[in-house]
């Protein structure tokens, strides 16, 4: 019989081995920026950022900033309800008839995270298309937690295929006894910063009668013409068996995600998606300022341009100091440590040179090959990019004694 400690005697048991492992974690508040909203990203604790999502670096521009405060003006700090009760504003549709309108799809459905957008669109079209029992989802072994969190809610058989490998994809659905059937991917993977072979897997989902699921987060904004995503740059923006999910917390610098599909598709998700209709919608605030971030990003489409320069950079940094990078295809790239207890190491080292990184362990990455996760910012400049290599060099050097 299992020992009948109390409850929170089990959960001080777990975190102590979980810090024998090195996967204990912490919430370090971060102070503003020295000079104002990212210019260089240096921050009052006096570390440069090479750890966020903002890549087009429009977190505190003004231009958001005056959006924002006009919204809350207007409609207040809060949605009041959900999307189908109170929480639709006007700014929520005009917001998603841009969203849809750049990026080429017939529609735009607004969550209020990039989080909740993934397990609402998996859940929602599983229920319809046939789960438990008649539905097969395909899901990349490197796709984000949404994505595996979704799957394992929507109750259909999961297999899970090798990373960015169209041809395992097609076999699975070509072999499956299935009626119906989704494949989901990022676009852009979340820890490597690799690109995923969108056309191929369309045209695998497409061969196999399935529909094709790719999050978009870590591409909108910075892949793609004028930052359209990696579905634009591949092409098939507008095919209807697509479906986009994009957060508005990276690249728009703010809060909330949507799905982009089909008319079928959004008709599906305000009927029946939980996610939709039991979540508070998005406060109006946050939709003023991806609103004008948006047009900033239409306005200046070399912003995606300069975040992956930057981000291609770090990586040729850190290669030059012999450390194991990936090639980033986006604006993310990882150096990769191995144990959890040396990529701990490696992010308070480059703390001490000022530079603040991100550091991903189990279960964020397979054990054994942690890392220390940088990201490419449209607003760095030449003294944050010496800054890095310092830090890098450092690392190195920690590595080799």
């Amino acid at each position: 019989m299992r020992d009948r400690s109390h409850p929170l005697e089990l959960l001080r048991q777990a975190a102590t081995g979980r810090a024998a492992a090195g996967v204990r974690r912490a919430l370090v508040p971060r102070g503003p920026n020295l000079d104002g909203p990212n210019l260089g990203g240096w921050a009052r604790d006096g570390l440069l950022d090479l750890a966020s999502n903002d890549y087009l670096g429009l977190c505190g521009d003004e231009r958001l900033n005056a959006a924002a405060a006009e919204a809350a003006r207007v409609w207040g700090t809060g949605s009041t309800g959900s999307r189908l009760v109170t929480g639709t504003t006007e700014l929520h549709a005009r917001l998603e008839t841009a969203l849809a309108r750049f990026t080429g799809a017939a529609g735009a459905l607004v969550f209020s995270s990039g989080y909740l957008a993934n397990l609402t669109v998996v859940t929602a079209l599983a229920a319809v298309l046939g789960a438990p029992n008649d539905l097969l989802i395909v899901s990349d072994e490197g796709n984000h937690a949404s994505l595996i969190d979704a799957c394992r809610l929507s109750r259909a058989r999961v297999t899970v295929t090798p990373h960015r490998d169209p041809d395992a994809v097609r076999k699975v659905l070509a072999n499956r006894d299935e009626a119906a059937a989704i494949v989901v991917s990022d676009a852009v993977f979340s820890v490597d910063g690799a690109l995923a072979p969108v056309a191929e897997l369309h045209a695998a989902a497409r061969c196999g009668g399935a529909l094709l699921v790719l999050d978009e987060a870590h591409a909108f904004g910075v892949t793609g013409p004028g930052g359209r995503g990696a579905a634009a740059a591949a092409g098939i923006a507008a095919e209807p068996d697509l479906i986009r999910t994009v957060t508005l917390s990276k690249a728009l610098a703010g809060q909330g995600g949507a799905v982009l599909g089909a008319p079928e598709v959004i008709a599906t998700l305000i009927d029946t998606g939980r996610g939709f209709i039991f979540d508070t919608g998005l406060a109006p605030p946050c939709a003023g300022a991806a609103l004008a971030a948006l047009e900033v990003v239409e306005a200046e489409p070399g912003l995606g341009v300069r975040a992956r320069a930057a981000a291609t950079r770090l990586a040729a940094i850190a290669a030059e100091e012999n450390l194991r990078v990936s090639a980033p295809d986006a604006a993310v790239l990882a150096v990769t440590v191995g144990e959890s207890a040396r990529a701990v190491r490696a992010r308070e080292i480059c703390a001490a040179y000022g530079v603040r990184v991100g550091c991903f362990r189990p279960p964020s990455v397979p054990r054994g090959r942690a890392c220390l996760r940088l990201t490419g910012r449209a607003s760095l400049t030449e003294d944050d990019f010496a800054a890095a290599a310092r830090a890098l060099a450092a690392v190195r050097d920690d590595d080799e004694s």
